[in-house]
């Protein structure tokens, strides 16, 4: 686990108040931004749209002076790493910024659902998860310049292009970016209405499992065939009994599907499972568990495939430490900040499980993420941006 060492509260104190006020006085260029980004739907499947939003934050990047690299891909979006280094001489290291282009939402919700400002909230598909984020990180950069208080360290943002459907194509660059960085600072969504960090996530599996019967007609030969349907729910009585609610498992069958007519018995069958635990060392047994299921009913076949595949963001030492950092920052804007845990998982899950010290949910305060209720709470967009560029200036 690595040791962070951070600036003394006194040279801190002084820049957050500042940071805050010029914050304040750019809420209206955060929108601005926050506006565009929304209106360029990225859906994370459709890699046309995912590359427009990411060449429209690139040229934002561009226009900072940030060093950009397009981290091309085939199939997915193409990832952005943006590089700035502020200081003189040679940096004291690294910190890494995460977030994602990428949204839950299809191409065209925009026209049910459109970028709008009301009650001052910013509504729309993609503001809360997590295009602020995005927005709030350009405008703690241009806050830092205006304010003249540079960073000790260089930094590096990474936006990818598919957090929402795994990060199959971006977990390899996020942990070698990890590897190189002092923290790092997930910009995913705050939990709750008063904006807690997340500094605990549990760790994410999805698996399917595929049962393979024998057809025959259920009135007259019932004997002949063997029920893949009757299988897999035995499989998945067994399955309940893998979640521990104590240890923080839970193990769920959550999409099913079998059978042709209501007269045959059906010879396939299968299940989509989802896996949530909090602690790294519980993964190799729930994976030994998940491919050790065997048939029960004879002539039956039993297929798994998947498993864990995001370990978990554990509340270490060096996590705690970090909190309190950014406690005390808020403390000093005159703000109150409380920790959180939470079941979803994010790419903070992969860096924390690298012993890398990484803090969660420093995005934006909002509320409906992935539904129609999506949206941020303007007031809270400078405050959250100031914090970021308070421990960007502290670390």
């Amino acid at each position: 686990m690595r040791l962070l060492r951070y600036r003394a509260m006194n040279d801190v104190r002084p820049m957050m108040r500042s940071l805050l006020r010029e914050l304040r006085g750019r809420e209206r260029e955060i929108l601005h931004l926050l506006g565009q980004f929304v209106r360029c739907e990225s859906p994370s499947h459709e890699k046309a749209a995912v590359d427009l939003l990411g060449q429209m934050v690139a040229g934002e990047w561009r226009r900072r002076g940030a060093k950009v690299h397009v981290l091309r891909q085939t199939k997915r979006g193409n990832h952005v790493r943006a590089e700035m280094w502020l200081g003189a001489g040679k940096p004291a290291g690294q910190l890494l910024v995460l977030g994602h282009l990428d949204t839950v939402f299809p191409l065209g919700t925009l026209a049910k659902m459109p970028f709008r400002i009301s009650g001052g909230r910013a509504w729309g598909p993609g503001t809360f998860d997590m295009k602020a984020g995005i927005a709030m990180a350009l405008a703690a950069v241009d806050a830092m310049r205006a304010v003249g208080i540079r960073p000790r360290k260089r930094l590096v943002f990474l936006w990818t292009s598919d957090e929402e459907i795994g990060s199959d194509t971006s977990r390899r660059e996020i942990e070698r970016e990890a590897r190189r960085s002092d923290a790092v600072l997930v910009l995913e969504p705050s939990l709750g209405p008063d904006g807690r960090l997340k500094t605990a996530r549990k760790g994410v599996g999805t698996a399917e499992i595929i049962v393979t019967g024998r057809a025959a007609h259920a009135g007259i030969d019932p004997r002949a065939g063997v029920n893949a349907v009757h299988e897999l729910a035995l499989q998945i009585a067994r399955l309940a009994k893998m979640s521990d609610p104590r240890r923080g498992i839970t193990v769920q069958a959550t999409v099913i599907a079998g059978g042709t007519a209501s007269n045959v018995i059906p010879d396939h069958a299968c299940a989509e499972v989802d896996i949530r635990y909090a602690r790294l060392a519980d993964a190799p047994k729930l994976d030994r568990k998940l491919h050790g299921l065997r048939p029960i009913l004879r002539g039956a076949r039993v297929e798994v495939r998947g498993g864990v595949n995001r370990p978990p963001l554990e509340r270490t030492a060096a996590v705690r430490e970090l909190f309190r950092r950014a406690q005390s920052l808020m403390r000093e804007m005159g703000l109150p900040l409380q920790e959180s845990s939470t079941g979803g998982g994010s790419d903070g899950n992969f860096t924390a499980a690298l012993g890398v010290p990484t803090l969660d949910g420093l995005g934006a305060v909002g509320d409906g993420a992935h539904s129609p209720r999506e949206h941020v709470v303007i007031r809270a967009l400078p405050e959250r941006a100031a914090l970021l560029a308070g421990l960007l200036l502290s670390l």
